[in-house]
């Protein structure tokens, strides 16, 4: 079979004086010849016209099978939406059952107080046992400052906040001992890091689109989370922002905030403004080791164990051995440069810059 003859027969040509005499002679090559019969080009129509007719019996089959269905279409949606919520209802039972979840209780006073909260995927991932943490969030503790070492849980233990609001409010169990949650109207997050090319926008661009949402939109019976806001530009300006933005929340909007950093200055935050605490992700730091205790604790961390979790990600020796090095001389110049504090003088200070910060002319630009 070629597109151009269709089928045929081929008989070589020291035998093509034995072809019968029905045979029609094709076309002739150096070597054979090639012929058709008519019984041949009579399956050879079938063959071509089949998958034309069968497409043709298949939508007749389907349009009879609709003008049937069709009278009865209500009754078939409201079916596939029963069986649709009675999946999703047994998938959640099911979980509830086997990971031990609780039953949220809901409040009309503003809040979430989580008793041993754990993150839902997380836990189900670690080949050891999670280490479940409290949260207490209320009008007179409406925002967390959350410090700790980088891969101490952070990020692991805003999200897992999220995720119990979330499954509380679609009617499922949580994963908790104990959940109380008041009115919550929206859930905002700015975590993680990433640019989008596609649009021209840089990491540090997304980062402050997103807060300029949550300031705009949030309220106080929202959720908010804020991971590390400011990393993405200098220090100065990282700064700057991520304390107004702390101070914007907890002030004027009044939301209920988790607010992740490693800006130490941040811990100043709770001395001069009310409804603001400090917690921390507990770590041990043994020599060059370091030993994620993944716990929740009062208080803002001691130090950023930066070096020793860059030993532990396989950063070189001698780059760890230069870095320490480095860090004593700067310690040595400013004692408190591990941890400087500014104090509202100075961040006013720096607020009052005569010249325009990138920063402040990408966030007034959104």
């Amino acid at each position: 079979y070629n597109a151009v003859h269709g089928y045929y027969i081929q008989i070589s040509r020291g035998q093509s004086h034995l072809a019968p005499i029905n045979y029609v002679r094709r076309q002739t090559l150096k070597n054979a010849e090639r012929y058709i019969i008519p019984e041949l080009k009579e399956y050879e129509d079938k063959v071509l016209t089949s998958k034309g007719k069968a497409l043709a019996l298949e939508k007749q089959l389907y349009d009879e099978l609709f003008d049937l269905l069709l009278p009865h279409l209500a009754d078939l949606q409201q079916s596939a939406n029963a069986l649709a919520e009675l999946d999703v209802l047994v998938n959640l039972a099911e979980r509830a059952w086997t990971l031990n979840y609780t039953c949220p209780t809901f409040t009309d006073k503003p809040g979430i107080r989580i008793t041993e909260g754990r993150h839902p995927v997380v836990e189900q991932v670690l080949n050891e046992p999670f280490i479940a943490n409290p949260l207490n969030l209320s009008p007179q503790r409406r925002m967390l400052i959350i410090t700790g070492p980088n891969m101490g849980g952070k990020s692991t233990y805003m999200r897992q906040t999220a995720l119990i609001a979330l499954l509380a409010y679609i009617g499922s169990y949580v994963p908790a001992q104990n959940v109380e949650i008041g009115p919550i109207d929206r859930i905002f997050t700015r975590v993680g890091a990433a640019d989008d090319l596609a649009s021209g926008r840089s990491t540090f661009m997304v980062e402050m689109t997103e807060t300029a949402n949550i300031l705009h939109n949030a309220t106080e019976n929202s959720l908010v989370l804020m991971d590390e806001i400011g990393r993405g530009t200098s220090t100065y300006d990282g700064l700057s922002l991520a304390w107004a933005c702390a101070e914007n929340l907890a002030n004027k909007i009044k939301a209920l905030t988790l607010f992740a950093t490693h800006y130490f200055e941040l811990t100043q935050l709770p001395e001069k403004m009310e409804g603001v605490a400090n917690v921390h992700l507990d770590a041990l730091e043994h020599g060059d080791t370091i030993a994620f205790m993944h716990s929740v604790q009062d208080g803002a961390a001691s130090k950023s164990y930066g070096l020793a979790v860059a030993a532990l990600a396989g950063v070189p020796k001698e780059v760890i051995k230069r870095a320490r090095q480095k860090l004593r001389e700067l310690e040595s110049i400013s004692p408190n440069a591990a941890a400087t504090q500014v104090d509202g003088t100075q961040m006013s200070l720096l607020a009052a810059r005569e010249e325009t910060s990138p920063a402040v002319e990408a966030l007034e630009n959104l």
